[in-house]
Order: structure tokens, then C-alpha cells, then sequence
């Protein structure tokens, strides 16, 4: 959360201030949704969302040793080393800087989404889609912050897929490469999802990269076998949380797709940039299947008296208070 200014600075603030981010600060207190009581009705038939689920993901039962330890994905799977030290120069969270004001601030995005999963019974409830409305707002920078974060979560192993098939930057941003991907999932389904996973050096996070270039991946992505693909990945890493970088909305049609198999959504807004109508159109076009939390990202503090702009985030949820008008 940025800092609060004193009494004058903060009147100017509200003045200049953007309508999104005014309701962002609004929202910033919005309650997590609150548990779900357990009833003594007879268990349902067996589904994906009854299996076992580690402790911050589940409010059925706690996860036993054997259900939260990590899992081999495939003999095969590639092995990869992040430079974190040169992600942290960068401006990324890395396992060894949570202590720090984006640490900070994106625990707070980390604790609504675990939030949000423990209190949903949708069988994706582990799969978090992060998008925004137009390239270049934050949302690769978003989604690898929360990865990082998500995987030093004592009970929790996080996977992070390029999904962005037109545009995909999370394997370029993390300075590492792959053969295989996304697209070799989507095009062939001979391959196997532990196939195409990449293990890193920060021992609760793995990744999927996009792929090699397709010149059908717009159709790949949009097709039934890309909600196969989410499905299989959702119900067979249940330990995980899987969050998949998303196109922007109003920039592609494929967005939409993701809709269908995301348990929730992380919208990233940048601050004094995204115009109110571009978030509503991409709302409009999002729809209400699941829920949908706003990120406003790159806010502006006052420092010495000047102000600059902070690559932080404030946190708040979509259709709440004055958010939805």
C-alpha cells in the first residue's frame, strides 16, 4: 500500500487523482470473503474441487505431509536457473527481498487471492488468470511478483504459464529460454503437461513458457483443447497454484477464453494511464463468471516534496462500493 500523504498533499492527491484510483483506495478495505461453514450433509460425488488441497487453499481438511510435498513432473523435465539478482535490480521480488514495500503490497494481492480459492467451490478455484486491458500496464510484472510471493508459502507451490501467445515475455523477463511449451500442449496432445514444465532454482515455483511461434496460436489458445490443457493442469497439480499470464482484453479476443477456466481474475490497471472507459469495456467484455479484483499498478508517492512514480501496487475488488459506477 503507498503511503498516505499529510492532510494538504493528500487533498491535492484526490484532487488530480484518476477515478479508478480513487476507487482503488476505497477498496483497499474491502473484507476478504468469509468461510464457509461445513454442514453434516453426506459428501457429493467425487470431484476435482473434493480433492485434497493444501492447507491455504482448502477449508475441508489440512493437507497431510504426503499432499503438499512436491511431486516430480517428468524425468524430462527441464531444469532451469534464474539470475535473482539481477531480477532484484530489476525491481522484481525475489525469495530474499519480501521484506520490502512491494513485498509488502504484493502480499497483500497474495492474501486476497489464497483468500478467494479457500472461500470458492469452483473446480478451478487454484487457477488465477492475470490480464489488464491494454499491453504494457503491468501484468507480467504482476504476475511474476505473485509467483514469487506465492512460492515462499510454507504449504503451496506455485506454476506460472505464458499465456500471451502473441506477445509472451515472462521466459525473456526472467532472462531464460525453451523449446517447448504452451503450444506444443495445444497442438499436440500426445505431449505431456510435466513435459513442458520447467523447474527453477527457487525450489516452489515452476514455469511453462509459450512455445515456439505458431502462426495458429490465436486459434490454439481459443480452441476446446486449450480448456483441456487448463483442466488437466488444474486437476492434476490440485497442490498448486497456477496462474497464467493472460493477453490484455481489449487487445485480443483470446482473452475472453481464459474466462472459462479461471477461478478467479487479476486485472491490472495502470495509475493515470488506463482510462475508465477501457476498464468498464473490458469488465463488460470479462463478464461475472468468476471474480474479478482490480491491481493498481506504477501509483505516484510524494518524495521530498516531488512526485515520482512508484512501481507498487493498491488492491481492491472489482463491483464494490464505487468501483462499479
Amino acid at each position: 500500500m503507498t503511503r498516505e500523504p499529510h492532510a494538504q498533499d493528500e487533498d491535492i492527491a484526490q484532487e488530480k487523482a484518476s477515478i479508478i484510483e480513487r476507487a482503488a483506495q476505497r477498496l483497499t478495505t474491502a473484507a476478504p470473503p468469509p468461510p464457509v461453514e461445513q454442514t453434516g450433509e453426506a459428501a457429493p460425488t467425487p470431484s476435482r474441487k473434493d480433492m485434497p488441497l493444501p492447507e491455504s487453499l482448502t477449508r475441508r481438511r489440512p493437507a497431510s505431509a504426503s499432499e503438499s510435498a512436491e511431486r516430480p513432473e517428468s524425468a524430462t523435465a527441464q531444469r532451469i536457473t534464474l539470475d535473482l539478482e539481477l531480477l532484484a535490480e530489476r525491481g522484481f521480488l525475489t525469495p530474499d527481498s519480501m521484506n520490502s514495500r512491494l513485498g509488502d503490497e504484493t502480499r497483500l494481492v497474495k492474501r486476497a487471492v489464497l483468500s478467494e480459492a479457500r472461500a470458492s467451490d469452483s473446480d478451478y478455484a487454484n487457477v488465477v488468470v492475470v490480464t489488464s486491458a491494454w499491453p504494457a500496464e503491468g501484468k507480467t510484472f504482476t504476475a511474476i511478483n505473485l509467483a514469487m510471493s506465492l512460492a515462499v508459502e510454507r504449504d503451496l507451490h506455485v506454476l506460472l504459464v505464458d499465456a500471451d501467445l502473441a506477445k509472451p515475455s515472462i521466459l525473456k523477463t526472467l532472462g531464460i529460454t525453451a523449446k517447448t511449451g504452451l503450444i506444443d500442449l495445444l497442438e499436440n496432445p500426445q505431449t505431456d503437461v510435466g513435459d513442458v514444465i520447467m523447474r527453477t532454482n527457487v525450489p516452489k515455483l515452476s514455469i511453462i513458457g509459450p512455445g515456439r511461434p505458431h502462426d495458429m496460436s490465436m486459434e490454439l489458445l481459443a480452441s476446446k483443447r486449450m480448456q483441456a490443457v487448463a483442466g488437466e493442469i488444474s486437476e492434476r497439480y490440485a497442490d498448486r497454484v497456477i496462474i497464467f499470464d493472460s493477453p490484455p482484453v481489449l487487445a485480443s479476443t483470446e482473452a475472453t477464453v481464459m474466462v472459462d477456466f479461471a477461478g478467479q481474475i487479476v486485472f491490472v490497471v495502470e495509475a493515470e494511464r488506463t482510462r475508465r472507459e477501457a476498464i468498464e469495456e473490458a469488465m463488460s467484455i470479462l463478464g461475472d463468471a468468476c471474480p474479478i479484483r482490480l491491481v493498481l499498478n506504477k501509483t505516484r508517492e510524494l518524495i521530498g516534496g516531488h512526485t515520482s512514480k512508484y512501481y507498487g501496487y493498491s488492491y481492491g475488488r472489482y463491483g464494490e462500493g464505487e468501483a462499479a459506477r
